[in-house]
């Protein structure tokens, strides 16, 4: 008997229906009609043991149990789905075959092979278990799926990943949340002080954020635009470009101080005569952006329809699980197999019935153009999420289904359309010694842009300007008929909003200065991951840590006095991300397991000491007594 184990219910009846029948449905599973079964996890059956597992005196929280550190590691029935588990327990015992089904990431590896380890299964029948990857929930994905089966033992690594992921997890949130949350208690805090190794930072970018727009002290500076005419008469307007020399007038972001030095500088030109030093007029090509991954879809949906980075991703899955109408939505790659190219008419086709505003949008698509989105060499375990072949009445979607349907609909069209190409125009002036620049755009073909609403197009580029540049040779001679001094504010950087905020914890390495530890955060997904990076989010709204004005995110008090408690290790984002680097590392067989756990436990040890010699007396008198108890809130503190 063949014993196919699927992550969740909802995958389990999908693949049953390309299974063959008459099929019986039982309590926790299916059984088909040529005698093979089809179970199902639902969600983790198993989970980290608490503290006290390992010693009844860790119910209690005392700083001198600090560092908390299994040296045989537990796990325990989750109580919810015991039933479950042992169900799917027995079938894998009695089973001659089995088949892992678990989402294709990193967290779907492991779920399923922590069942089939925990059911004490021979070595034997582990090594012949087979690996199924499920992208797509239609039946013809599915069935592909079925016939390109791999060695569950190829994804050992991926496996070893998520399993140093959750203990190394465990180890920090454990160990930080009690030793803060008892620092904060001997001062007068009340409650749970959460510290986690990702949602810590997360805080922290949102706290130095709100810190540095409270402290910003807007500063004047200047600019000279001037006004040129050609010896045809016609005029043009252009910018003052500050030469080496003026370096001492500026601040770092190039942006002249001095009133005087401008003022000058527009006494010295006006009505002088100058030369055109360069012309530039380059014809410039955009390809479309790539198919979504989870994470540009979560920026975009904030941008366009105010969803929440969690919101986004209970929509994608429905679209996923009950609707099918797309692929795997937890993707982290922006790229498509080849084998998919195939398969654009009857997505095309697809997607213009399920909505019919897109269907002009299909009839002007190319399929013979290909974009670089096809590609299998920057394909993983799973892909960028597009639509599928399936078409569904659009009545039968809510408004936000619609949206997000849409969203993927387009970007997957755009990879049919051709290139956005327009002309830069560039003239640099040189009167009076100085130089002086004057730049304009030009659409030359919206391409791919003509799917873009409105508001997002190239005509919304304050640089595709209406009025063009003339045209002039290098060396022909004008004359400053105008000059004026044009004084700004600087402007204090913006509160953080959904998109911005995940648009932050995907390219992290923005907000870190050492070149170094630059370099490393590029190479990374950012903090935390496609999965996860919604519900920390979240989490740090449900404690109270954030709280949202209008689109705006901004820290609470307590979120505020927390980050400013701690070292700076904990709430900056490059150790977690260093982390991650390292977890990439195992999953490709360029890390073991043990490198990278017993250098993290001596950094705990290390970490706990710093820690203790921090002052959180300004967290005096705030918080309150949580309602839970600690053994259920300590079992959160994970990210």
């Amino acid at each position: 008997m063949i014993l196919y184990i699927a992550e969740k219910p909802s995958v389990a009846r999908a693949v049953a229906e390309v299974l063959p029948g008459p099929q019986r449905k039982a309590e926790g599973y299916i059984t088909l009609g040529n005698g093979d079964v089809i179970t199902w996890c639902i969600g983790h059956l198993l989970e980290q043991a608490e503290p006290e597992a390992y010693d009844p005196e860790y119910k209690k929280w005392k700083r001198e149990h600090l560092p908390i550190i299994p040296t045989q590691w537990k796990q325990v029935v989750k109580s919810q789905t015991r039933k479950q588990l042992s169900s799917v327990k027995k079938l894998i015992k009695t089973a001659d075959q089995l088949v892992h089904m678990g989402d294709p990431d990193r967290v779907g590896q492991v779920l399923v092979d922590e069942v089939i380890n925990y059911a004490g299964v021979s070595q034997a029948k582990r090594d012949a278990t087979l690996r199924c990857l499920v992208n797509d929930m239609n039946p013809a994905a599915i069935q592909r799926a079925l016939q390109n089966l791999r060695q569950n033992t190829d994804f050992i690594p991926l496996a070893t990943s998520a399993l140093a992921r959750a203990r190394a997890d465990w180890l920090y949130g454990m160990n930080m949340t009690r030793l803060c949350t008892l620092l904060g208690q001997s001062v007068g805090y009340n409650g749970v002080l959460s510290i986690g190794r990702v949602q810590t930072p997360v805080l922290g970018l949102v706290v130095h954020r709100d810190q540095e727009i409270e402290n910003f002290v807007s500063k004047p500076f200047y600019e000279v635009l001037i006004t040129l005419e050609t010896l045809a008469g016609e005029s043009f307007v252009a910018k003052w470009k500050p030469s080496a020399a003026c370096e001492a007038y500026m601040d770092e972001e190039g942006r002249v101080l001095s009133p005087q030095l401008a003022q000058k500088v527009v006494q010295k030109v006006k009505g002088q005569p100058g030369r055109v030093k360069a012309v530039k007029c380059d014809r410039k090509k955009q390809p479309a952006p790539l198919p979504y991954n989870l994470s540009a879809l979560q920026i975009d949906a904030s941008k366009r329809f105010n969803l929440n980075a969690q919101k986004t991703l209970d929509i994608c899955q429905q679209l996923y699980e009950r609707h099918k109408l797309i692929t795997y939505p937890r993707s982290d790659c922006r790229y498509l197999p080849q084998g998919h190219y195939q398969e654009r008419h009857s997505v095309t086709q697809a997607l213009a019935k399920t909505l019919a505003g897109l269907t002009d949008a299909v009839k002007q698509a190319d399929l013979n153009l290909k974009s670089k989105a096809w590609d299998d060499a920057k394909v993983g375990a799973h892909h960028a999420i597009i639509p599928t072949a399936r078409a569904l009445s659009s009545e039968r979607l809510s408004q936000d289904e619609q949206n997000i349907y849409a969203l993927v609909a387009r970007q997957y069209l755009m990879q049919f359309y051709p290139t956005f190409e327009y002309d830069a125009h560039q003239i640099d002036t040189e009167v009076a010694g100085g130089l002086f620049i004057a730049k304009q755009k030009t659409v030359k073909s919206e391409g791919w842009k003509v799917l873009l609403a409105p508001q997002s197009g190239a005509k919304s580029d304050p640089e595709f300007s209406i009025t063009r540049l003339p045209k002039v040779q290098t060396g022909e001679a004008v004359t400053c008929l105008d000059a004026k001094l044009d004084e700004k504010q600087t402007s204090p950087p913006k509160h953080f909003t959904d998109a911005t905020l995940l648009a932050a914890m995907t390219g992290i390495a923005r907000f870190v200065s050492d070149p170094e530890i630059k370099k490393v955060l590029r190479e990374t997904d950012g903090l935390g991951t496609e999965a996860t990076r919604a519900g920390i989010i979240e989490l740090l709204f449900k404690r109270q840590f954030l709280t949202k004005k209008g689109k705006e995110i901004h820290a609470t008090v307590i979120g505020k006095q927390l980050i400013n408690s701690l070292p700076r290790a904990m709430v900056v984002p490059d150790m977690t991300a260093h982390w991650e680097a390292q977890l990439n590392a195992i999953s490709e067989k360029k890390m073991r397991y043990g490198q990278f756990m017993q250098p993290l436990i001596d950094g705990i040890r290390a970490l706990i000491s710093e820690v203790e010699s921090q002052d959180f007396s300004s967290l005096r008198g705030m918080g309150k007594t949580a309602v839970r108890k600690k053994k259920r809130l300590a079992s959160n503190h994970t990210l």
